[in-house]
């Protein structure tokens, strides 16, 4: 059932249950998911990320509606087993999808997609990718093409336009159910959140399903597991038969298309064009005045909404009788553009090809980089165009913003951070403490949350190298070092990959090592989805029945502090993320301690959003019925204040922040708590545990008070308004 204190889909989920003929409104992900619906999908699997996230949020939460048509809906551990997920279609007319973030997805990926690709599949399979990459990503810089090439796999890149994407969805399945391939669809970030609207279709219910069983197991077949000697049959497979039967589908279904074919004025140059990339290249045309009115392109441009593989005799026709064609491929390296460059020469197409030597070699292509390098390949072939005006914008661009920069001069480092109150920004302030007792460590930081520590005040990370792979990663470094190396990991880094890649090889190992795992109940940094460790209803419920505003869930469930034990962990300490003094005093003893296996400390405190997401609505509702509330803000007190900061260096919270000194006797500025604090109580514990100067307070304010209480407070006012100078 959907958890009654997370984020809610319902508008969303009302959505998915259109039927023929209705209008669908929303983003371009949750359009997908409806397109699942509709194309008969048996069963969905993924691992949540940006910016894919809502396809299996929403379908987790939609488990009615998923009960009534037949649909298996499963959140997995890792990307792996969602991969792994798949192979239900291979002996089985199973339409199935699975979803994760990106190439460090795919990474995670690899070896199930490998196994999967060379028996290949008998029902469609479909894997949905969050294409992160470009100014907004937040990964490496690399792109899922290269292992739709290796490993066989067909790759759509859908124009971002939604009706186009519900239809490719539907499309997707029925080409790999006609070639036996495994269809991949990278989405990028614009593609997910693109909003738009279609006409709907009813969603069908898969054939086979949880509410139609099969009857019998497949029969035994050899020829479909990836075993030697028959994955040497897979690879001829693979060239002989699928690939064709794809590209025959793409041309015989018209899945990639043509725009501008009918303009007289310049058919003799033609753009190729990734469909994800193709509405920022039609800005760009307008630009140099190569569109009409309604944004029709004014020469031929082929939109792939498959890139992978390419249909050679589509190209030739396209590319024919041609003077010259433009590739316009996003990231490096050029795989399309290699690959039209061999159709062409192979079918003796002579036309010349454009790519990488008018565009840029590598990053997003923006409208404004699409435009430099159009100019560069118009100036080229089409010399009779009028670019003056493109290139006056051009310049303009570049002039403004000089002149920004100008007007604006140096501005300040801005660097990402933690959410205020924040548990796991205690730890760091903890661990920096803890360093100028035991000198500086080596830390191997990790994905996830924690990530932020690698920024200013706290500067803690020396490599990320994937997902819950952090104690991994000081595998090679730590016997090197002088003093203990730490590795910091999530709870859901831990269930991810930590607790077989990192905590099973160090006990296995018998390695001197410290990890620090930040058990704060979610997989935070993907959208706070629940994990193995994550309280129940049960507990959620009884701490908002209880009152308590500031206990923390995350003791309430001991799997991993269990899991370590069964495991043979025989150093593990729990501490409070907000007891800085005490986390500072554990990480020391961690670090000298005269053991010398594998050291854990747990690190727990909720989450502070979904703490917010739990106690706010609480709050809410004693207020409106005048119920008596006491909230908890710290303050600064100025007059005590020296103006050393020491605190701030040491905190980084966004609401710990300066003003300019009120005695007109003393220069620097004070410290102060603005609005926006939640009382998790960090900097008066910094200042206590690094023996700061003793200007925090806690003041509690109290909403409804009681009639004793607000005579106290008349009292205590006129009593510090006699002692105060006139």
């Amino acid at each position: 059932m959907a958890k009654p204190l997370e984020v809610q889909f319902t508008e969303q989920i009302e959505q998915l249950k259109l039927g023929a003929g209705a209008t669908f409104h929303g983003e371009g992900i949750l359009a997908i998911t409806k397109g699942l619906l509709q194309a008969g999908v048996a069963y969905v699997g993924g691992y949540q990320g940006a910016p894919v996230s809502h396809l299996l949020d929403v379908l987790v939460q939609a488990r009615p509606l998923m009960q009534t048509l037949g649909v298996h809906v499963e959140a997995c551990s890792n990307e792996a087993s969602a991969a792994a997920m798949l192979g239900a279609s291979i002996h089985y007319p199973l339409r199935g999808c699975v979803t994760w973030k990106s190439i460090v997805g795919t990474n995670v990926a690899a070896d199930a997609l490998s196994n999967l690709s060379s028996p290949g599949v008998t029902g469609g399979a479909l894997i949905v990718v969050g294409e992160d990459y470009g100014e907004g990503a937040s990964v490496i810089q690399e792109r899922t093409h290269a292992y739709a090439l290796k490993s066989t796999i067909a790759l759509f890149d859908p124009r971002p336009d939604l009706g186009n994407m519900v239809r490719l969805v539907g499309e997707a399945f029925a080409l790999s159910e006609a070639s036996n391939m495994p269809a991949m669809m990278e989405l990028r970030i614009r593609a997910c959140h693109v909003r738009g609207s279609f006409t709907t279709a009813d969603n069908v219910a898969p054939k086979l399903s949880t509410r139609q069983l099969i009857d019998e197991p497949a029969r035994f077949d050899y020829m479909r597991l990836a075993h030697p000697p028959v994955t040497f049959r897979h690879e001829k497979l693979k060239i002989e038969a699928r690939l064709p039967a794809a590209q025959r589908y793409i041309v015989e279904h018209g899945l990639n298309e043509v725009f501008g074919a009918e303009a007289p004025a310049h058919g003799d140059i033609g753009l190729i064009v990734q469909g994800g990339v193709y509405p920022a290249l039609v800005r760009a045309l307008q630009e140099l005045g190569l569109t009409d009115g309604e944004g029709r392109p004014a020469l031929p441009v082929l939109c792939l909404n498959v890139t992978y593989p390419l249909a050679p005799s589509q190209l030739s026709d396209f590319c024919a009788r041609k003077r010259a064609v433009l590739v316009v491929e996003e990231g490096s390296p050029e795989y399309i553009e290699k690959d039209v460059v061999q159709a062409l020469r192979r079918l003796d197409v002579q036309t010349p090809v454009h790519g990488k030597d008018v565009l840029p070699a590598a990053g997003e292509y923006t409208v404004e980089a699409l435009a430099r390098g159009l100019v560069g390949f118009f100036a080229q072939r089409l010399p009779q165009l009028d670019l003056a005006p493109a290139r006056a914008w051009l310049a303009g661009i570049d002039a403004a913003r000089t002149e920004v920069a100008k007007a604006l001069g140096p501005l300040p480092a801005r660097p990402p951070g933690f959410c205020i109150g924040c548990p796991e920004r205690p730890v760091f302030s903890a661990l920096k403490l803890a360093q100028q007792q035991v000198g500086p460590v080596h830390v191997a930081a990790d994905i996830g949350c924690h990530a932020f520590a690698t920024f200013e005040p706290f500067s803690s990370g020396h490599s990320i190298l994937g997902y819950g792979m952090s104690l991994a990663s000081r595998a090679g470094v730590s016997p090197m070092m002088q003093r203990r190396s730490i590795a910091v990991m999530g709870d859901g880094g831990f269930w991810h990959n930590g607790l077989l890649t990192g905590v099973q090889a160090a006990l296995f190992n018998g390695d001197d090592a410290v990890l620090l795992i930040m058990k704060n109940g979610y997989t935070s940094a993907t959208g706070t989805q629940d994990i193995l460790n994550t309280p129940d209803d049960e507990v959620k419920a009884a701490a908002a029945a209880s009152g308590s505003l500031h206990q923390s869930l995350a003791h309430k469930n001991r799997t991993i502090e269990d899991t370590l034990n069964g495991m043979g962990v025989q150093w593990l300490r729990v501490v409070n993320t907000y007891e800085v003094d005490h986390m500072r005093r554990t990480l020391e003893e961690a670090l000298t301690t005269p053991f010398a296996g594998l050291k854990v400390i747990i690190a727990e405190g909720e989450c502070q959003l979904e703490r917010q997401r739990r106690i706010k609505p609480w709050i809410a509702g004693l207020l409106k019925r005048g119920e008596r509330v006491v909230r908890v803000r710290y303050g600064v007190d100025e007059d005590v204040c020296t103006g050393d900061h020491a605190c701030i260096r040491l905190s980084g919270c966004p609401t710990l922040t300066l003003k300019d000194n009120p005695d007109p006797l003393r220069v620097d500025p004070v410290a102060t708590v603005i609005e926006g604090c939640v009382g998790c109580g960090l900097c008066g514990e910094n200042a206590h545990a690094a023996t700061l100067c003793p200007s925090f307070y806690r003041a509690e304010v109290i909403q409804n008070p009681r009639w004793h209480e607000r005579l106290a407070a008349w009292l205590r006012e006129r009593v510090t308004g006699v002692l105060r100078p006139a």
